[in-house]
């Protein structure tokens, strides 16, 4: 059943209320965006940029006084068992500073750089995914990052010094039948003098249990005086009319405090109110710029964890007379994750700095980060299982029970399945970056497609078309990487680079003939612009890669393996890239969506006859009716 309160609203209206919210212009150049186009701008990633000295002084000693709080009290087999984490360990966060890694000195925080509050987060992320999950959502998209980026003097002043030592924060978007689409936001904020008054139902409140304050998306009816539109508040979660309805548990992540929060008639003074009015959906998207590094940089650490706990297995278990890292078969899964968790760490780090040194636009690499460390971290993770063995499968616990040493692998599968899923699908990553990649063609060709556009427009679109493609295609065709002296600088991965610069070329070639084909059914195409995308992040993390091995190189760290790694990482990209592109053309596509309409219409129902549905009873979406709760709060600040 359908919550009546659930707005109903058609294709194009879902399509335009995403499209306000994008960042129009690129005021800055971006390295991704330019890869798409065909143009591989290694000058904006090469030399590797570098942190400056005190910024490292301060994040390294950081680090040290995090791991040992990391070593010493925080009890990770406990928080799985108990499905919470302890008081006494948030409050020892707290006083660490560990809740305030993002945020100015002048407000009480340590002030660390996007390079080290990811490195943070990677390190307490391997000691308990789910206070990796607490800290990343209070300070990458809770109350802290859009009030850095969009919050008034007196906004602040006021909630920042909480959000560093004492409070907790929370995002609430998601709705019971809104996802990924905003338009169908249902929680509304009706102006009432100098308030707004809240009612609706959130879900997925990620902190949201436990937290103190919360940012809220709401949508604002227009009035007189009122621009209205989906608008950001920060709101006290103690206010009255609040209720946590539910505290909801997951496959993994057992320790993380997500729940259901129900808004009646919450007033929320003006004052908190977050940018102008029908800016929400803006202010979310650009905190996510950088707020989406926070997750693969978590994936980092699991992939680490996953090549220590492979190579410690893998070198002690014998089979046939020798260890079983010695036979192919497993030593192909070890060599992956050691290559993989190379270039994520670099793509990571990479798109760190540069967002830290605020020359790049990284919207796109901050996308593409999250998109390939969500999708390669679960890989690693499934890989360390089959390695693993029937020991991969077995709890932590259970292997303790019987003398062996108790490795969580199967909870880290668990852990991590959800990425691919937080903060935009991938899926939705899909289609969100290929938006972003196909933006130039759009600014000048956008109006050929688009059918309420008039003649008169489509002729100006057409002669403004001409003269872009007329300059922009020509130069796909030859590039330096048809050179074989080109990137010699970078020694055994010259060969890597020259390989990217004709990728990109033929990634830009294959995308204009594609709408060239398609035109306005481009958008349907979904299966051909993920790939698309996929491409992109293999050619990003390829050239990532190289860029941080020969950095490590130049520094005298590690350089030989590092360029070992680099090496290994780039011809396993290769192999994927060369499937990408050809399943561009060569694919089930249309069949498959033949299929979907005869599962639907209830074709194939036979096929499932046989099996027990173990399901229960209850709608596929809860009703979210606005109005007084009927339950419990079972909110539980931390004190």
């Amino acid at each position: 059943m359908t919550a009546p309160s659930i707005r109903n609203v058609s294709e194009r209206e879902a399509r335009q209320v995403a499209e306000a919210a994008r960042e129009q212009d690129w005021r800055k150049p971006s390295f991704a965006k330019e890869l798409f186009l065909g143009r591989f701008r290694l000058d904006l990633i090469h030399p590797h940029p570098t942190p400056a000295v005190d910024d490292v002084r301060r994040g390294e000693k950081f680090l040290a006084t995090l791991r040992d709080f990391c070593e010493t009290e925080i009890d990770g087999a406990r928080i799985e068992r108990e499905g919470q984490i302890p008081d006494e360990t948030v409050n020892g966060l707290k006083e660490l500073g560990a809740f305030g890694m993002k945020i100015d000195p002048k407000y009480g925080g340590l002030g660390l750089t996007q390079v080290y509050y990811n490195r943070a987060l990677a390190l307490v992320g391997t000691a308990s995914p789910a206070i990796g999950a607490l800290l990343s959502a209070h300070q990458s998209i809770g109350v802290p990052q859009p009030l850095k980026l969009f919050g008034t003097k007196e906004q602040k002043e006021t909630f920042l010094p909480r959000c560093a030592r004492t409070d907790i924060s929370a995002f609430l978007l998601t709705e019971p039948d809104v996802g990924s689409d905003p338009a169908r936001l249902a929680t509304t904020a009706v102006p009432d003098g100098t308030d707004y008054v809240l009612d609706g139902v959130k879900l997925w409140t990620t902190n949201g249990v436990v937290a103190d304050l919360l940012v809220v998306m709401a949508r604002v009816p227009a009035s007189e005086g009122h621009k209205g539109g989906i608008t950001a508040f920060v709101v006290e979660a103690d206010s009255p009319g609040i209720t946590v309805e539910n505290r909801n548990a997951f496959m993994g992540l057992r320790g993380l405090e997500n729940g259901v929060t129900r808004f009646h008639q919450v007033r929320v003074p003006a004052a908190n109110r977050i940018g102008p009015e029908g800016a929400g959906l803006k202010i979310a998207l650009t905190t996510l710029n950088t707020g989406r590094l926070s997750l693969p940089a978590m994936c980092v650490g699991s992939g680490k964890w996953c090549l220590k706990i492979a190579r410690e297995w893998a070198g002690a278990r014998e089979q046939w007379g020798r260890p079983v890292a010695k036979h192919e078969a497993v030593g192909a899964k070890i060599s992956f994750i050691a290559a993989t968790t190379f270039a994520l760490e670099a793509v990571v780090d990479l798109s760190s700095q540069m967002a830290d040194e605020n020359r790049n636009d990284i919207r796109i690499e901050a996308a593409l980060a999250k998109l390939y460390g969500s999708e390669m971290g679960w890989l690693m993770a499934d890989e360390l299982v089959q390695i693993r063995g029937g020991r991969g499968f077995e709890t932590a616990d259970s292997l303790a029970a019987r003398g062996e040493r108790a490795v969580p692998a199967e909870q880290m599968l668990r852990d991590m399945r959800i990425n691919r899923i937080f903060e935009g699908s991938t899926e939705i990553m899909h289609l969100l970056i290929a938006r972003e990649a196909v933006d130039a063609h759009l600014s000048v060709a956008g109006d050929l497609i688009d059918p309420d556009k008039t003649l008169a427009d489509k002729g100006r679109a057409a002669a403004k078309a001409g003269g872009f493609y007329a300059r922009w295609l020509p130069k796909l065709v030859a590039g330096p990487g048809q050179l074989p002296r080109t990137y010699q600088e970078f020694g055994q991965l010259a060969g890597h680079l020259r390989y990217v610069e004709r990728a990109s070329r033929k990634l830009a070639r294959s995308t204009f003939y594609a709408m060239s084909r398609w035109q306005g059914r481009m958008e349907t195409k979904q299966g051909f612009l993920g790939r698309i995308v996929d491409i992109g992040a293999e050619l990003f993390a390829m050239s990532a890669a190289c860029v941080r091995a020969e950095y490590l190189n130049e520094t005298g760290e590690h350089g030989r393996e590092a360029q070992q790694l680099a090496d290994v990482f780039c011809r396993q990209a290769r192999i994927r890239v060369e499937e990408l592109f050809g399943r561009l053309w060569t694919n089930t596509d249309e069949l498959d969506r033949k299929v979907v309409h005869g599962v639907l219409d209830g074709s194939y129902t036979w096929l499932e006859e046989g099996m027990i549905d173990p399901s229960g009873d209850g709608p596929w979406i809860a009703d979210a009716t606005p109005g007084p709760s009927r339950t419990d709060n079972v909110r539980r600040p931390i004190r």
